[in-house]
């Protein structure tokens, strides 16, 4: 007999388990938007340059076109949808919104999920290739624009939203330096 090309599996979204048979090969995006039907994360290239897909897997970023969904079993999933408090947007959102951090709109929910990654790691001290002193003594390096833009270049804008787009993750930055 041959083996099963495919698995039940429950992955845990947004804080809510879904239950669902999927072939091995299904993607995790694919698995969002075509059994799930959270559309919120966008198909960009499908090849995991653009940053489209960006969901938040145990609080990191990743590219859900490369993630198969077998793989994120068991693991807490974040995309766009569970992102606001209710209709109380996030902070990152409120300021995409109030910065236009956006244009056309579609690579927007990848943005968010990716700055609300990049605010996680730059809180936890994580360098990027534009930290310019990397010792674990010089602490938290400071969030500036050029940091911003590095952290989140994985992430493209078609239509050139970019000036926006970091004055948005700068000023979610700030109100969650605030809020602690």
């Amino acid at each position: 007999m041959a083996p099963s090309t495919s698995s039940a599996l429950t992955l845990n979204i947004n804080g809510e388990k879904h239950t669902l048979t999927v072939d091995h090969r299904t993607t995790l995006l694919d698995a969002l938007r075509e059994r799930l039907d959270m559309t919120g994360t966008k198909k960009g290239c499908d090849q995991g340059q653009c940053g489209a897909c960006t969901v938040l897997i145990d609080g990191r970023r990743a590219v859900s076109c490369l993630q198969l969904a077998v793989a994120a079993e068991g693991r807490e999933i974040t995309t766009i949808e569970g992102v606001a408090d209710g209709d109380r947007l996030h902070p990152v959102q409120q300021a995409f919104l109030d910065l236009d951090g956006y244009q056309c709109g579609y690579c927007t929910p990848g943005q968010i999920c990716s700055a609300l990654g990049v605010l996680e790691e730059h809180a936890a001290g994580w360098p990027s290739a534009a930290t310019t002193d990397v010792r674990p003594e010089a602490g938290v390096p400071e969030l500036t624009a050029e940091e911003i833009r590095e952290r989140m270049s994985g992430n493209l804008c078609r239509c050139g939203a970019y000036v926006s787009i970091v004055q948005a993750v700068a000023k979610a930055a700030r109100a969650e330096e605030g809020a602690a």
